[in-house]
């Protein structure tokens, strides 16, 4: 089934917000117009929650205090947003949707900001009563408009692409504008050798005819090199305008291993990066230097989130259009350079890893300080563990899955880019 995204209604011109009128969002609306040109009308699932929970249009402006959603002048109005909630869910699940765009602010569908209830235009955390109820539904992602706009590709603020092992001929596919050297860019290692599988120079130019600026190499920390150094393309693109940076990397199967059983995730498989766990030892905001290079004020970075739900709606679509699956689950980041053991394989699985690697993490992080909307994409080469593990056959598995990790983050940027 191609992907079905439930969209406040006010957002694609539609007149039902409280005063009468919309509040048209333009990235929205390309938006719907590319998941209707890719998988017709029912692709767009215009609702209103307010209107479905039964108050006329145009009709007194509420907002959410505490538990209740209440009017100006006092009116408890929860009963209706609740109802006009669950009616918006049950129209959700219907339809299959799996994404929900809805109005930012809003008492009903405004996600991780509303008004705080004074009607003094001031915001607190926290979400509408319909987008409370889909965060707690669980396998609908939730975004507003702002998150659109933001995630929207543009000369200004191109796609970033970090390419792993065997992926690096993606960059060949780019129509190019300018290259520029690593050796060029502020922090990388100038001395660097290039791993096998990779090289050092960036493409700028567009790919599926949307804006990238595509890295198809980097640098490792089992190399030698600082988490600072290590991080270097993330705060490149952070600095050429990125928004969104696609994290992709070779990886070795954990759970088929540790199990001894069929597992989900399998040497050949282009796999979404749902999570990580960071046991490298390394952390690029582990220094003063670090902290101002992530342009941050502080270290303690929420990490919770660090892999965009957003992005991987886009992702899970490209590969059902592909025909492929795409498999999921946390990544988890070893130092290395070698492979691991049998014994780290059973821990890894305890502590809940699918793939296991060494890149990624660090990258991840600094992409989550410098306000980067992260896709991870792996490309699983080998079962981890294997006492005949070696780079030379992981590359050689990485050029096989290659055409079908290439589909995948084609069509992601194609998604993204309004295509």
């Amino acid at each position: 089934m191609s992907l079905r995204v439930l969209i406040s209604e006010c957002l694609l011109g539609a007149p039902v917000r409280y005063d009468g009128g919309a509040k048209p969002s333009l990235a929205v609306k390309r938006l719907a117009d590319c998941l209707r040109r890719r998988g017709g009308e029912g692709a767009v699932v215009p609702v209103c929650p307010e209107v479905l929970g039964g108050p006329a249009c145009p009709r007194p402006p509420a907002e959410r205090r505490g538990s209740r959603v209440v009017t100006a002048e006092g009116v408890d109005v929860t009963r209706a947003y609740a109802d006009g909630a669950r009616r918006s869910l049950d129209i959700a699940r219907a339809c299959g949707a799996s994404l929900a765009i809805l109005k930012s602010k809003s008492p009903s569908c405004g996600f991780d900001r509303i008004y705080d209830g004074t009607f003094s235009g001031q915001l607190r955390a926290g979400s509408g009563v319909t987008a409370a109820l889909f965060e707690q539904e669980g396998h609908i992602v939730v975004a507003d408009e702002k998150l659109v706009e933001y995630c929207e590709p543009s000369m200004e603020h191109p796609i970033a692409l970090v390419l792993g092992s065997g992926l690096a001929p993606l960059a060949d596919e780019v129509r190019v504008v300018r290259r520029i050297k690593y050796e060029d860019i502020d922090g990388f290692p100038t001395e660097a050798i290039p791993v096998e599988g990779h090289r050092y120079e960036v493409i700028i130019g567009t790919l599926e005819g949307v804006p990238v600026v595509v890295y198809p190499g980097r640098v490792h920390l089992y190399q030698g090199y600082s988490p600072l150094q290590v991080t270097s393309l993330v705060r490149h693109a952070h600095r050429l305008g990125c928004r969104d940076i696609i994290l992709t990397c070779a990886s070795g199967a954990v759970s088929a291993v540790a199990s001894g059983a069929v597992s989900a995730v399998a040497s050949g498989m282009v796999g979404l990066i749902t999570d990580h766990i960071n046991l490298t030892g390394q952390n690029p905001l582990a220094t003063p230097q670090g902290v101002a290079a992530a342009e941050a004020d502080t270290p303690f970075i929420p990490m919770a989130g660090a892999y965009s739900g957003y992005l991987a709606e886009f992702a899970r679509a490209a590969a059902r259009d592909a025909g492929l699956h795409l498999a999921e689950g946390v990544y988890a980041g070893l130092l290395g350079p070698t492979y691991e053991t049998a014994a780290e394989v059973r821990m890894l699985n305890t502590l809940g890893a699918d793939y296991v690697g060494c890149s990624t993490v660090c990258e991840a992080i600094m992409a989550k300080a410098l306000d980067m909307e992260v896709l991870g994409v792996t490309l699983v080469t080998n079962k981890a563990g294997m006492i005949d593990n070696s780079h030379e056959d992981a590359l050689k598995a990485a050029e096989k899955a290659a055409a079908a990790t290439q589909s995948v983050l084609k069509g992601t940027i194609s998604y993204l880019g309004g295509h």
